[in-house]
């Protein structure tokens, strides 16, 4: 879980400002450090590390936005928040654009200081995660191509090395993209068989009249197409893996021969009269439940037993979502290079949008996404704009809602914050946002200066 505490940097230099934005901070768990200009800012930066500097706009000297662009250019992890009186919706819109994370209005409400400095705390210390993985995630969080470092995942890791070297059938289970061929993959290539061959068939794949021959192979004139002899993938595999995908979609008639391949460790040809003997392991995947099948009289509970000695379950992408930033930023630079694009992150909301969805497509839905996003993007960085609908949604309808429930806003008060939302969403562009609220720009103009009035009241 991140951190929600964490140190931060108050600069104003209205000393009586400081003090009272200090004292609420302190009085939350967070160590604070106070500069009264952007220039003692700067010193204090760079001898201390803060997740958070939280900044006045006016000041003597340095103006905030210049300590905002310096900031994000030598520390861009890190968090700024400004605090203005005399800012209008199109200054803090143009904040956000060069990289706050976000503002206040003075005169500020300690709930509205504590919510925006602890929201800024928690996203600077998404993206110090997010940097540090992009250094590991090759490393200590890898095992074959399968990345992650949840718990969850690291199950799945330590049991494929204890299964690979032995000769014990493996059902891999899990929903539909959760990788499981790349875990069969990962138990063959660590494993004393890596240098014979990995076949994988998917049995829901090859029409059932054709299955027999692709397991088992057939002799010439077996049946009509049979126009010369052909092996099958249990002779391809022979002394390496065969790896069943779908298994639950094998035919019953085909199952029985299944078993007697498992048992005799041989096969035969359709057509043919001697067996031919097979040294084979067998890996099978499914994203049903065996054991229901078995009881439903749609699987053969004998080779259910002889399939399931080991059991590996994969974990669903939503109950290892620590695991995303990681996925996120491998599929993203897969992506980009091969689509000769030059994108190079992921910003903090759409992120956030991701971290949020819950993924019934798992780990390839997720490729999926970051494939879309990259093709869309028109910059260097992947906004919520570049996600698909579904996933925005996963936070963003009930992100404000849950926000004005917490504040316990007034319906007013929602609607004012929710104009603030669409004009960053547009970049500031009121004919835009004028159109996506459903109103013309003249009430938009009413609106904005009855805000900005309330403001400096």
């Amino acid at each position: 879980m991140i951190e929600e505490r964490g140190a931060v940097l108050v600069v104003d230099d209205d000393a009586e400002m400081r003090e009272l934005v200090s004292d609420v901070l302190k009085e939350r768990g967070h160590q604070i450090t106070t500069a009264g200009s952007g220039q003692e800012a700067l010193k204090l930066l760079a001898e201390q590390y803060f997740a958070v500097v939280l900044t006045d706009l006016r000041m003597k000297g340095m103006l905030g936005t210049e300590l905002l662009n310096e900031i994000k250019r030598l520390y861009p992890d890190m968090g700024v928040i400004l605090m203005t009186a005399f800012g209008s919706v199109e200054t803090a819109v143009d904040a956000m654009k060069q990289g706050a994370s976000d503002y206040l209005t003075k005169p500020v409400k300690t709930e509205e200081i504590i919510r925006v400095v602890e929201r800024a705390v928690r996203e600077s210390a998404l993206r110090r995660e997010v940097s540090r993985l992009r250094k590991e995630v090759h490393k200590e969080y890898s095992f074959h191509h399968i990345l992650g470092k949840s718990k969850a995942i690291q199950g799945v890791f330590d049991l494929i090395r204890r299964v690979a070297d032995g000769p014990t059938n493996v059902l891999i289970t899990g929903e539909s993209g959760t990788g499981k061929e790349l875990v069969a993959k990962a138990i063959h290539y660590n494993s004393d068989r890596k240098d014979a061959p990995f076949v994988p068939v998917n049995c829901a794949a090859i029409p059932e009249q054709l299955l027999e021959s692709e397991l088992f192979g057939h002799m010439r004139g077996a049946f009509t197409d049979a126009k010369a002899d052909k092996r099958g993938l249990f002779e391809e595999a022979q002394k390496g893996t065969l790896f069943l995908d779908e298994i639950s979609e094998l035919p019953l008639m085909l199952q029985a021969k299944l078993l007697r391949a498992i048992q005799e460790k041989e096969i035969r040809r359709v057509g043919a009269n001697k067996p031919v003997a097979v040294d084979v392991r067998i890996i099978a995947a499914t994203n049903l439940h065996l054991a229901e099948e078995v009881k439903m009289k749609r699987f053969r509970d004998d080779l259910y037993y002889r399939l399931n000695v080991i059991e590996l379950k994969l974990p669903p992408l939503r109950e290892r979502r620590e695991d995303i930033p990681i996925l996120v930023e491998a599929f993203l630079k897969k992506c980009a290079e091969a689509r000769g694009k030059h994108v190079k992150g992921v910003s903090e909301s759409a992120l956030a949008m991701l971290m949020d969805y819950d993924w019934p497509g798992n780990v390839r839905e997720l490729e999926n996404v970051i494939e879309r996003a990259v093709t869309l993007s028109r910059g260097e960085t992947i906004s919520p704009d570049d996600l698909p609908t579904g996933v925005q949604g996963a936070r963003g309808d009930r992100r404000v809602l849950d926000e004005a429930a917490e504040k316990t806003l007034s319906l007013h008060e929602i609607e004012n914050e929710y104009i603030k939302k669409i004009l960053e969403k547009t970049g500031g562009n009121k004919y835009q946002a004028a159109h996506a609220l459903g109103i013309d720009r003249k009430t938009l103009y009413r609106k904005l200066a009855d805000m900005e009035g309330k403001s400096q009241e």
